[in-house]
């Protein structure tokens, strides 16, 4: 991507500019997604809060996934830099700087566990905290540089959102919310590997010990397949909750039909040195659609029993 024309989606206003730029600094593609899982988490929980809590819950949560990203850039300011997917950010970029990164990371995670506990209980809150300081300290300061299974065991921190937003309604921890973890743990893996399938001279070029990196493209591929596998199998199983119907098994299993001809796909692209992967693009654009129809069909078949 052109670094003039990432500058100029930019305000000209230099207030402007660094409010945006603070605003991308928490990821909110990312806050979107995990946002919606703990929605449905909430959704689904069982008991009632308020609907001013509902609203000052995810917004706490929203708030302390954005203090994760912001702390995640500050310390991957030098692994952005050299990746051409990553280096029109607002700190390569020079939209802000890497003092300012770690203050807005600190601050807002101070901020939404103060909301949430505030709103909530302890319980959700202590699950906030336990992930925005796994995500920074076990994914990014250590696992991130030093393993290929970074993502697999990192991915707990983004898995963990719907059982935030489940133990703010209802302070307790049952099946249906331990399910919806394992979904998205086991999600996180082949979401990831086929952006690094696509980005294989990006992650090489910044050092970044991605699975086909450390093996190779070929053996990633298969994982992806392996894994999705493994994720289809977990994906039947909030059907074992009472709650849980027949809406919602129709649309897994259509969703899980497409996932595996996707990966099965990508598995047998014939790569290109001179080019990227696109089909590694493109299961990763069909992933995220995965998991978001996967939750919508929660939300669907819970508001037809309703």
């Amino acid at each position: 991507m052109n670094t003039k024309v990432s500058i100029e989606k930019y305000s000209q206003n230099l207030f402007v500019r660094k409010i945006q730029g603070y605003f991308e600094l928490m990821k909110p593609r990312v806050m979107s997604l995990v946002i919606f899982t703990a929605f449905v988490g909430m959704f689904l929980a069982p008991g009632q809060i308020l609907y001013i809590e509902y609203i000052f819950v995810i917004i706490a949560i929203a708030i302390g996934a954005g203090s994760s990203a912001s702390i995640n850039m500050w310390f991957d300011e030098d692994i952005d830099r050299s990746m051409e997917r990553t280096k029109t950010r607002p700190i390569p970029l020079g939209i802000v700087s890497k003092n300012e990164a770690l203050v807005l990371g600190i601050f807002t995670g101070i901020i939404s566990l103060l909301l949430m506990q505030w709103f909530s209980n302890s319980l959700a809150t202590s699950l906030l905290l336990f992930t925005i300081l796994f995500y920074i300290f076990i994914y990014t300061f250590w696992l991130k540089r030093t393993t290929s299974l970074n993502i697999v065991i990192g991915g707990a921190a983004g898995a963990i959102p719907p059982i935030i937003g489940w133990t703010a309604v209802t302070p307790e921890i049952s099946f249906l919310p331990i399910s919806m973890f394992l979904i998205i743990f086991f999600w996180t893996p082949p979401h990831f590997w086929s952006l690094s399938v696509y980005r294989f001279n990006d992650y090489e070029n910044a050092k970044v010990p991605m699975l086909p990196n450390v093996k190779s493209i070929q053996d990633t591929k298969k994982q992806i397949v392996y894994y999705s596998l493994i994720l289809i199998v977990f994906s039947y199983f909030p059907i074992i909750d009472k709650n849980v119907g027949l809406v919602y098994l129709l649309i897994a299993s259509i969703l899980n039909v497409i996932l595996f001809k996707s990966a099965i796909k990508l598995k047998n692209t014939k790569e290109k040195k001179s080019q990227p992967n696109s089909e590694g693009l493109k299961f990763f654009a069909l992933s995220i659609f995965y998991l978001f129809s996967l939750f919508s069909a929660l939300l669907i078949d819970h508001l037809i029993k309703i």
